[in-house]
């Protein structure tokens, strides 16, 4: 027996609007309850064929409204010409199928809402909308045909937290622009296509991470004020552009992480704010509906409806555009309802703290969501307090992501860093601090976009001392963080040593790769590169104690300091040695156990760098302090502001 709508229900087709459902008893019941994680299957706009007849077929949820109608260049803008109907079932939701209605096709919802306000509004299912400033959805059908084979079958490996991570973030307007001059010119996702992933790959990260791509109507947003949470931008072209993007990393066997932003939405009049007019997506009270920070709204995660819409949002992305790792953005402003505010502007919860419980809920069914529908897959928190089990499973009271950036390690390095060498030594607290709490999380380490805008100076100025100096402190900085246990993430520019702030309305500086300091910075980034993904050492227990252990800390007066990354096989175990001030060090002592480190596998201060050259070890010099302990002295050349790293 047939259980299609048509079949079991007589369908009025003398109207402009035809009534017809996809929709299930179960589906609203799981919708209302928070668990229906696949309304992009069912809501939004969807080519299909009803009684012999193609059109398409509408879904919206308006609970608050008294009429909604679909408008469009089909029907001249009508407001009310094509109505569609509420179903019986109270559950706000309105839907309807127009016959002979075709891909392509320009529409919006429009709404008499609550106490008769009348708002015309973009699909919030959409998949693809008009290019700002234009605001309408685009009726879309999501077919690819993906040639990715190769890589889903083995991309558990590649995801793993026990392989190699390097992250390349990436704002997709700005990498490269047709004209760098004119901030309305974008490259389209074929022509990113054509150029990033070339680049990707000969730098030799791993994977790349792009700020948000959702559809969003300001550019100074970088994306992060989403009104589109199922629509790829179409600043770039159509969705199928992005898949063939992604397409063609995964040829390369890199992996694809998107920024994904379920913290807040814009108050744009065609977005998700008062959506059928009055509060739907967002809370009533304001002490935790709007974001002081960002002028925005904060998404009710008590209502079961929107925790389904925006769970069945991010699993979106991982089932139709197949992305690697979601990058979760603001997440401690989802976790506190006191975040950004003051006594007084905030009420706590049930049991008198400041988590808040319905989206710590959230995050947790997302969390276990997305790892049980794709378990080869990660999601990544970007969490800056200390809240605890950020990166630990649910079951044992964590949230359950897969990975948290390190913000703390972030701040004490560049603040070490951006040190006068002299005054390192007094400071190396901070340089140690990290090892202290690194096991609480599995940590990847940022340098992002964060830290090069609204005046903290890109990373080259960030160094003291003159031009040489800066330089050759830049890349001692980056051969620590590829060295530490972690993942790694590296915004885009950092890698040629940019000498501007970045500005999203231009691109990058590549004129900058004529000058031999520069390419040496990116020369030593992807050096480090291949050096991480073929050291077993660096990645193999990444997150684990048995990784990692001090070598020598006691060596502060000189700001000298070593450390050993261990493997699973004790043959590959690294000795890496970092010189944080300008002196040359040659015939530096290091003891260490048993192992004859016999071979120099880096060095920072290469000329091919940019670096001088001048102190390297061709052969390592071992004498043996005690047989019985099995303790030798190693003695090696430290060049100036310079990172080794031996075998």
């Amino acid at each position: 027996m047939s259980d299609r709508y048509e079949d079991l229900h007589f369908i009025d087709t003398t109207k402009n609007v035809w009534n017809y459902s996809l929709l299930t008893a179960e589906d609203i019941a799981n919708f209302q309850a928070g668990t229906h994680y696949r309304l992009y299957q069912k809501f939004g706009s969807r080519s299909c064929q009803v009684n012999g007849t193609w059109g398409v077929y509408f879904c919206v949820w308006a609970p608050n409204a008294t009429e909604v109608s679909v408008t469009g260049n089909f029907n001249n803008w009508e407001k009310r010409s094509h109505l569609l109907t509420a179903r019986w079932d109270k559950s706000g939701v309105w839907e309807g199928f127009i016959p002979a209605l075709g891909l392509g096709e320009i529409y919006k919802y429009y709404i008499i809402g609550f106490e008769g306000r009348a708002t015309e509004k973009t699909d919030p299912f959409a998949n693809y909308c008009e290019v700002r400033p234009l605001t309408a959805s685009i009726t879309w059908d999501m077919y690819y045909d993906w040639k990715d084979a190769a890589w889903m079958k083995q991309r558990k490996k590649r995801n793993a937290l026990d392989a190699p991570w390097s992250v390349y973030e990436v704002h997709l307007a700005s990498w490269q622009r047709p004209d760098a001059f004119d901030e309305e010119s974008y490259n389209t996702y074929d022509q990113i296509r054509e150029r990033l992933v070339p680049y990707v790959k000969e730098m030799g990260f791993t994977h790349v991470e792009f700020m948000p791509v959702m559809e969003h109507p300001f550019d100074g947003s970088w994306g992060y004020q989403c009104t589109g949470y199922f629509a790829a931008t179409s600043r770039f072209g159509d969705p199928q552009g992005l898949m063939r993007l992604i397409d063609a990393f995964h040829a390369e066997n890199i992996g694809v992480i998107l920024d994904w932003v379920p913290s807040h939405f814009p108050y744009d009049a065609h977005g998700l704010f008062m959506f059928d007019g009055t509060h739907t997506y967002e809370y009533a009270d304001m002490r935790k509906g709007f974001h002081p920070d960002w002028n925005s709204y904060i998404f009710n995660y008590k209502r079961g409806e929107v925790k389904s819409f925006l769970i069945s949002s991010a699993r979106f992305w991982f089932d139709y555009f197949h992305i690697d790792g979601i990058r979760v953005d603001a997440v401690s402003s989802i976790l506190k309802l006191d975040y950004s505010r003051e006594e007084g502007e905030w009420e706590p919860n049930e049991f008198g703290g400041n988590g808040n419980i319905e989206a710590i809920a959230f995050i947790r069914d997302l969390n276990e969501t997305i790892y049980r529908d794709f378990p080869d897959v990660q999601t990544i928190a970007e969490e800056s307090t200390d809240w605890p089990g950020v990166s630990r499973h649910t079951w044992h009271g964590g949230l359950g992501f897969g990975m948290k950036w390190m913000m703390g390690w972030m701040h004490d390095t560049l603040d070490y860093f951006a040190l006068d060498p002299i005054e390192r030594r007094n400071h190396q607290h901070k340089f140690s601090f990290s090892m202290m709490y690194y096991y609480d999380e599995n940590f990847m380490l940022p340098l992002s976009h964060d830290e090069v805008v609204h005046g903290k100076s890109p990373m080259l100025y960030k160094m003291p001392g003159d031009e040489w100096q800066k330089f050759a402190t830049l890349r001692l900085m980056y051969t620590y963080m590829w060295m530490h246990p972690g993942a790694k993430l590296l915004f885009m520019g950092n890698e040629i040593g940019q000498t501007t702030e970045w500005n999203y309305k231009s691109e990058l500086n590549w004129g900058l790769l004529q000058y031999p300091l520069h390419k040496g910075v990116q020369t030593c980034i992807a050096d480090l590169n291949s050096l991480l993904t073929t050291q077993p050492a660096l990645y193999e227990y990444q997150f684990r104690e048995e990784g990692f252990a001090w070598c020598d800390l006691n060596h502060a007066e000189e700001s000298v300091i070593s450390f050993i990354r261990k493997g699973k096989d004790p043959k590959d175990d690294l000795l890496i040695v970092l010189n944080m001030t300008p002196v040359v060090r040659n015939d530096w002592a290091i003891e260490v156990s048993e192992k004859p480190y016999s071979a120099e596998i880096f060095n920072s201060d290469r000329p091919v760098y940019g670096g001088t050259g001048d102190s390297y070890n061709p052969d390592i010099r071992t004498e043996i302090i005690d047989k019985k302990a099995k303790k030798v002295r190693i003695l090696v050349n430290l060049p100036p502001l310079g990172a080794i790293v031996l075998k």
